[in-house]
């Protein structure tokens, strides 16, 4: 477990990605009691210099001894170098918050959400996961209403932004976006097909099944830090011409009875979501209005009129914060508190 202090060191591994820079943005935003802040990249990213607190902390490569006297190391460099490098720091004595898929589903690591499920971080063994950002903020909203009415079934449709890939995916919608509003014939490197001006219904790999690796995970994380293997749940993941922010369309069956009015006092009452529902004066959440903030947003919250027990959701929240930095942050803000 985490050593009470008064200040931490703490590292920040993939800082240059989009994820990275917006971990050590929220750290300086949340006044983070950071005692000494160690940034890690790639190799052609070694020298760059970060801005953190009116001063600039330059960029590192890893090596075997990179995190002797780190306290809390926040992770977002992919798979690979996580399954390489965080068993290195958690030997070194450092807390792991890691961002990517490579730990999320072990059962020897906690899944966490700190508004869902924050009793996981006692059985941490030096690595915590970070879930997927779609799943993050479909499991806040869903939270409320399965401890009040059980739930038995999620279907979600997501409208994903480009950001949930990288900087890369960002660079070639406002390259293709310009080429086609200027006549110019356009290139996909990122994407197999155009991206902008267009919905792909396609995140990460097809498995077996016909659902993709980024469907499945909304499935089996659900199940993970709801804490309940007995919600069934099925996910069409979509990749939409939008830079920052994730949409969601879910749909919820459960064993009681909520009405809708209900379900806003439940979720309004719940920490980390903004009820935001006045369909009649075009009030629900958008992706352009959310980027930049921290809570899920929620609104369309209406019944389900084909079932007895269905309510129906719009949820948006912006997908580089709390889809992925800002809860690694909170993570490590809950082991301080816990330690």
């Amino acid at each position: 477990m985490l050593k009470k202090k008064e200040r931490y060191v703490v590292a920040v591994v993939g800082a240059t990605g989009a994820v990275g820079e917006e971990m050590v943005s929220i750290l300086e935003e949340r006044n983070f009691p950071v005692d000494e802040l160690v940034l890690f990249a790639s190799e052609r990213s070694e020298g760059k210099k970060i801005p953190f607190r009116g001063d600039e902390v330059v960029v590192k490569t890893l090596a075997e001894d990179s995190f002797k006297g780190v306290d809390i190391a926040l992770f977002s460099a992919g798979a690979s170098r996580s399954k390489q490098w965080a068993p290195v720091a958690a030997k070194s004595g450092c807390v792991v918050v890691d961002n990517s898929s490579a730990w999320r589903m072990d059962p020897e690591i906690p899944l966490v959400v700190p508004e869902v499920n924050p009793h996981d971080l006692k059985w941490h063994k030096g690595i915590i996961a970070n879930p997927n950002c779609s799943t993050i903020q479909m499991v806040v909203a869903l939270k409320p209403l399965h401890d009040a009415a059980k739930i038995k079934r999620v279907v979600v449709s997501t409208y994903q932004a480009v950001s949930g890939t990288g900087k890369k995916a960002m660079d070639e919608l406002l390259k293709q976006t310009t080429d086609l509003l200027n006549f110019r014939s356009i290139q996909c490197s990122v994407y197999p097909h155009q991206i902008a001006f267009n919905i792909l219904p396609h995140i990460d790999v097809f498995l077996e099944n016909g659902y993709t690796k980024e469907e499945m995970k909304m499935v089996n994380e659900t199940k993970k830090i709801m804490g309940d293997d007995s919600i069934r749940v099925t996910a069409t993941t979509v990749r939409v011409p939008v830079f920052r922010g994730h949409a969601e369309s879910v749909n919820i069956e459960t064993e009681k009875k909520i009405t809708a009015n209900e379900a806003r006092a439940l979720l309004a009452a719940f920490p980390g979501i903004i009820v935001f529902d006045a369909p009649d004066k075009n009030v629900y959440p958008l992706p352009v209005d959310v980027a930049g903030k921290d809570e899920v947003y929620v609104g369309r919250i209406r019944e389900d009129e084909s079932i007895e027990n269905g309510l129906n959701m719009w949820i948006v929240a912006d997908n580089l914060r709390k889809g992925a930095a800002l809860n690694a942050v909170q993570i490590a803000e809950k082991l301080i508190e816990m330690a």
